[in-house]
């Protein structure tokens, strides 16, 4: 698997553990009923808003139908006394006030209706709440025994997280005397078979070495030639695709790369990854700063806001051979 691939593994396990961490069922079960009591008592608001409303209406249907009687009335006597135009008149009135009632009775049934409903779900509400109250101081109890146990187990067996660690040093600690093992044999075999005296001042390591310096030349020359270019003109950033290549900078903000980086960040990644088995430090350090600013020159920063999940996950520039070992070493050992 890549360096990058690993990385990004490492990242999102440790993300994992920490949520595993903070997550306590007892606490999610207060939370819950917590919620349950706060929904009955907005039923409750809300039944006592209708009620209000109904009460409301009512009372003013009450004294439309007064002012109904009392027109109704004034037209009689006015009609008992000859005064016909009197009559009319008050007539008229009661008939306005007797449509406003009219209006009223459907509004008031409409409430009682609603009231009823919400009386009706407050009261399956309230039976949940009741029944949850007990549930839910069941099940802590029982989260509570089952994570007791599960520690005195891991105590008398030797699976606690401390013994796990223990286990894990050990396989590592046979590991390495297993490779140091083979080591020893190679050598001893190259030195018998005289592999070893033919090598002279032209070998492997001089040769590296003059690739090193060489490819520090050209790097400081790379470097001069950006800089004199970024006086006279611009850099003009290659467009990019809506396809391109999400990457964070292990400590540094997220970039999008153009879908044709890909090659380029393939290629840096095998040289960091033989860097790191080779145990270079000085080649880990000049990748790492080699890989920032190919990221910083052909990507585009992402705002902070833009909380998209990131394609791979880059060593920092100042990020070292031991701390990038240490990480890669997590993420194998996760589990």
């Amino acid at each position: 698997m890549s360096v990058f691939r690993r990385l990004s593994m490492v990242f999102q396990q440790k993300a994992n553990r920490v949520l595993d961490r903070a997550e306590n069922p007892g606490e999610a079960l207060d939370l819950s009923y917590e919620k349950m009591l706060e929904n009955l008592q907005t039923v409750r608001r809300s039944i006592a808003d209708v009620l209000t409303s109904q009460k409301r209406l009512e009372a003013q249907r009450d004294t439309l139908q007064k002012q109904f009687e009392t027109l109704q009335g004034h037209a009689r006597l006015a009609v008992e006394q000859g005064q016909d135009d009197i009559a009319r008149t008050a007539l008229s009135r009661a008939q306005l006030v007797r449509v406003q009632i009219d209006g009223l009775d459907p509004q008031i049934e409409q409430l009682r209706q609603q009231e009823q409903q919400l009386e009706a779900m407050g009261e399956k509400l309230r039976a949940k709440v009741e029944s949850f109250r007990g549930q839910r101081e069941t099940m802590k109890a029982q989260y509570s025994a089952a994570k007791a146990s599960t520690q005195a187990m891991e105590g008398v067996t030797g699976l606690s997280e401390q013994m796990a660690d223990v286990s894990l040093m050990i396989d590592r600690a046979q590991g390495k005397i297993a490779d140091m093992k083979a080591r020893a044999a190679a050598v001893g075999q190259l030195a018998e078979s005289g592999t070893l005296d033919a090598l002279g001042p032209g070998d492997d390591l001089e040769a590296r070495l003059r690739i090193s310096s060489a490819e520090s030349a050209v790097d400081r020359q790379l470097l001069e030639m950006k800089k004199e270019l970024a006086i006279d003109a611009p850099v003009e950033r290659p467009r990019l695709e809506a396809g391109g290549i999400i990457v964070r900078i292990a400590g540094d903000e997220q970039y999008r790369l153009p879908a044709n980086a890909r090659s380029a960040l393939e290629g840096l990644d095998e040289d960091l990854a033989r860097a790191i088995e080779r145990d270079n430090a000085e080649d880990f350090a000049r990748l790492t700063r080699r890989l920032a600013t190919f990221v910083h020159d052909m990507g585009e920063r992402l705002p902070r806001d833009d909380v998209r999940g990131s394609d791979l996950i880059l060593p920092s520039a100042d990020m070292s051979l031991a701390d990038a070992k240490k990480l890669l070493a997590e993420g194998g050992s996760a589990g």
